[in-house]
């Protein structure tokens, strides 16, 4: 699908803006998913309660939508299914190495004005613009 719907996309990039504002006042905690999940992993005696909820959360609102819309979900995938596991690997590594993924980044440190989440976010931002062009031009 390909439809422009600027005003879905402005009511997911409302909701997600409160609900990291809202961990972040209510919490304390930025609303990173490697972090979160990252915690997980390497689990603190009564931190993970929360971090579980919250992964729960993401897994339960992407079925829910599945049960409740009638859109159809996207099965023609333009790559294989190692290519993908490979490149969520890498994306993973990366997040890592850049210390928070790109909700943590980019929608939560950008929301504190971070300079250093706006730095990152611009190199992943960059770096997939690069990315897709070579893949999609070059090669």
């Amino acid at each position: 699908m390909t439809e422009f719907t600027p005003f879905t996309g402005l009511a997911g990039g409302l909701l997600i803006g409160l609900s990291s504002v809202l961990m972040l006042l209510g919490a304390g905690r930025i609303a990173g998913i490697s972090g979160i999940f990252g915690g997980l992993l390497a689990p603190v005696r009564g931190d993970t309660a929360w971090r579980a909820m919250f992964i729960a959360g993401l897994v339960i609102g992407a079925l829910a939508w599945r049960l409740f819309s009638d859109e159809p979900l996207p099965v023609d995938l333009q790559v294989s299914w190692p290519i993908m596991i490979v490149a969520g690997f890498l994306v993973g590594f990366g997040a890592r190495l850049g210390g928070g993924c790109t909700s943590g980044h980019g929608v939560c440190g950008i929301g504190r004005l971070s300079r250093r989440s706006i730095v990152a976010t611009l190199t992943f931002m960059g770096t997939a613009i690069l990315t897709t062009f070579v893949m999609r031009h070059l090669i």
